[in-house]
């Protein structure tokens, strides 16, 4: 058996998720017929993160293993080939040795948050980016959201139906910028709660419309306590940005 890494580049918006769901197409069920009808096998795609309906992913990481003697370069082709008309990607393929795994060997997840802050509505950036026509400060955002970087009982910004052990986690980065008309969010760690970057999002939305202080976002994260949330950022503005894994930049 050979041991493939893809990375995928895919659009949430048709989707149940990444993982495969009983009810609803997902990402990972269609990668799998793909390669099913590429090598005639039956795989199991591994995924660096999972994904939430409507969640975008610009270079997510996955494996699967394969007996078929093939060239990454060919089945990269082979699979966008069978992936069509889905709106997913495979961008790059590589064999990687048999230990490597594309979610218990990653050492680091990076996500960005794209808010429209724009009363017009959207066209090109439908599904793609929260519209948020208020105007917002992005500076009290940033400035807020620092207080949420390090080690910390996130359990507040935790969604009632995450499966981590502990809802402690260090968050290694949450940095707020404007470009334009477009608010930025990027939050990076080794790894996330289930909801907990929308969760995030939401609250340094309502900083930005000025409906919080900026203490406020402070004072839920000490609440532990999820009926302190603000408000849970809609799916269509995240995007899975990056897996790291040992030996790579974490710079970049």
């Amino acid at each position: 058996m050979t041991r493939f890494a893809l990375t995928l580049e895919f659009d949430g918006t048709p989707f149940h998720g990444l993982q495969r769901q009983a009810h609803g197409p997902s990402v990972q069920q269609s990668v799998e017929e793909a390669a099913q009808a590429v090598t005639g096998e039956k795989v199991t795609l591994h995924s660096a993160g999972r994904t939430d309906t409507g969640v975008h992913a610009l270079a997510m990481r996955s494996h699967f293993d394969i007996g078929k003697e093939i060239a990454p370069f060919r089945l990269m082709e082979a699979l966008n080939a069978h992936l069509r008309p889905n709106p997913i990607a495979v961008t790059h393929c590589e064999i990687v040795p048999d230990d490597w795994h594309a979610r218990f060997s990653c050492v680091g997840r990076a996500y960005v948050y794209r808010i429209a802050n724009r009363r017009a509505p959207l066209t090109l950036d439908l599904n793609r980016a929260w519209q948020v026509p208020q105007e917002l400060d992005e500076k009290a955002m940033h400035r807020a959201a620092q207080t949420l970087v390090g080690l910390h009982d996130f359990t507040t910004f935790r969604s009632a139906h995450c499966q981590a052990q502990s809802p402690v986690k260090t968050l290694d980065r949450l940095d707020v910028e404007r470009i334009g008309e477009e608010v930025r969010i990027h939050a990076a760690a080794r790894s996330f709660l289930h909801h907990q970057v929308r969760s995030m999002v939401g609250c340094l939305a309502l900083v930005g419309m000025g409906r919080w202080r900026e203490e406020q976002l402070a004072e839920a994260l000490e609440a532990r306590d999820r009926q302190e949330l603000g408000l849970n950022a809609p799916p269509h503005g995240l995007y899975f940005v990056r897996a790291i894994y040992p030996g790579e930049d974490t710079t970049t």
